[in-house]
């Protein structure tokens, strides 16, 4: 094969085939083809687009191009979650150890943030002692005994995304469905689990702005993962306000506790039990979709999804007084609160603009080595649709300089209006593909 006449063939709107996408992701991967080629293919593809097809022929062999986990060894229906990114998600951490805990097997690799906060497992080492690296047959015994492990990715799995995704990073073709969906799905299905529930963002603060887009990325997804054999599951959720109302690793961490003694914030819990009912109901464990949030319901009340998490976090290694005593979880010393100068409603919260003060208290991180602080972040006093009088406190800002509490304090204050009007609050969960 020729990767010219690749290149020439997509620009011209041509069909690829298997032999050659796998010709391309096999030769890029080893550094046999150069970046200026691998970067005219994929700004054809960016025009031309890839059909249903060529997608899965891509996901698929970006997928095979590494290590693959074998979890056939784990009894049951393994069922995966993923999340395109947000504000304030830390659903992994509750609707996972909800759905372990009404039978469903998980066996998850998580990622580390890049831009507003930490990724999942950024937020559990901000709990002290906790493991995120586990070998292969320490990950399928834990999942075996207790039913739930949450580790960080492989640096041995999807290679060829990796090194695709960084060159799309740099040369403008990461707005493609094709391109989102094949680089999410390849880590999915290279992860081994049997279904998987995807909640795709859309809104202020998410990657797809447009419900629109979202539900095409969606549809996308869940024709990739049929085509692997795969049951899946999108949900097109909000995001024009942050989840929950802690953004940052150690905060996120204590908000998740809450949740799971039945005792945090609606949106977040709301979005988890909706999330965990779809993975039970993916997993067996009911034959109708909308029992399976019943289930999560009962798990949750029943103290069950709680008792999970412990045995999550100790058979990883993490300090259990500190989740029993949230208060020894990492909060940052210096504070700063944001006081309302009027009364009326919260109209409009601006997530994207949350997510940027979170990242400069240092929850977050511009490049990828960078070292984040586990107890700095923004914590929401007041959410869109409450009422406020003047003098009270909208939110707080925790970090380890007063220099960068007061940049983020003035940032979440720029994120809030408040109008005379009650204004409705956003759906939370707007449609469903399945």
């Amino acid at each position: 094969m020729n990767m010219e006449d690749i290149i020439i063939k997509k620009r011209d709107g041509g069909k690829l085939t298997e032999q050659e996408i796998r010709y391309f992701v096999r030769g890029y991967t080893a550094g046999d083809i150069p970046d200026y080629q691998a970067s005219a293919l994929l700004m054809a593809i960016y025009f031309q687009k890839l059909d249903r097809e060529e997608t899965f022929q891509l996901t698929d062999a970006m997928k095979s191009s590494g290590d693959m986990a074998d979890l056939s060894g784990i009894p049951g229906i393994k069922v995966d979650k993923h999340s395109t990114g947000g504000v304030g998600d830390k659903t992994t951490l509750i609707a996972a150890p909800i759905a372990a805990a009404c039978g469903v097997p998980i066996a998850k690799m998580s990622g580390r943030g890049l831009g507003f906060t930490g990724g999942t497992i950024d937020k559990l080492e901000s709990i002290p002692g906790m493991r995120t690296t586990l070998t292969p047959e320490e990950f399928t015994a834990q999942v075996s005994e207790i039913g739930i492990a949450l580790i960080g990715q492989s640096g041995h799995i999807t290679p060829a995304d990796k090194k695709i995704y960084a060159l799309r990073d740099v040369t403008g073709t990461v707005e493609n469905m094709s391109l989102i969906a094949s680089s999410i799905m390849s880590k999915k299905l290279a992860a081994g689990s049997d279904a998987i529930v995807l909640d795709v963002k859309c809104g202020d603060g998410a990657f797809m702005k447009k419900q629109e887009d979202a539900r095409e990325l969606g549809q996308i997804m869940c024709d990739i993962g049929e085509s692997a054999g795969r049951k899946t599951i999108a949900m097109i959720t909000d995001m024009n306000q942050p989840l929950g109302c802690a953004v940052g690793n150690g905060l996120e961490v204590r908000e998740a506790i809450d949740v799971l003694h039945g005792k945090g914030p609606y949106d977040i819990t709301e979005l988890s039990l909706q999330l965990a009912g779809a993975m039970i109901y993916l997993g067996g464990r009911v034959k109708a979709f909308e029992e399976g949030a019943y289930m999560a319901r009962q798990a949750l009340s029943s103290g069950a999804a709680w008792e999970k998490f412990r045995m999550l976090v100790q058979h990883q290694g993490g300090d259990l007084e500190t989740i029993e005593d949230p208060d020894l979880l990492p909060r940052s010393d210096t504070k700063k609160q944001i006081i309302a100068d009027s009364y009326g409603f919260v109209s409009r919260i601006e997530a994207e603009q949350i997510g940027i003060a979170s990242q400069h208290t240092g929850a977050g991180r511009a490049v990828k080595d960078e070292a984040i602080d586990p107890g700095a972040g923004v914590v929401l006093e007041k959410k869109v649709g409450d009422h406020v009088s003047k003098g009270e406190v909208l939110a707080a800002v925790y970090a380890s300089s007063r220099k960068k509490a007061e940049l983020a304090a003035d940032e979440v204050e720029l994120a809030y209006t408040i109008s005379r009007d009650r204004p409705e609050v956003p759906e939370l969960i707007k449609e469903i593909i399945r």
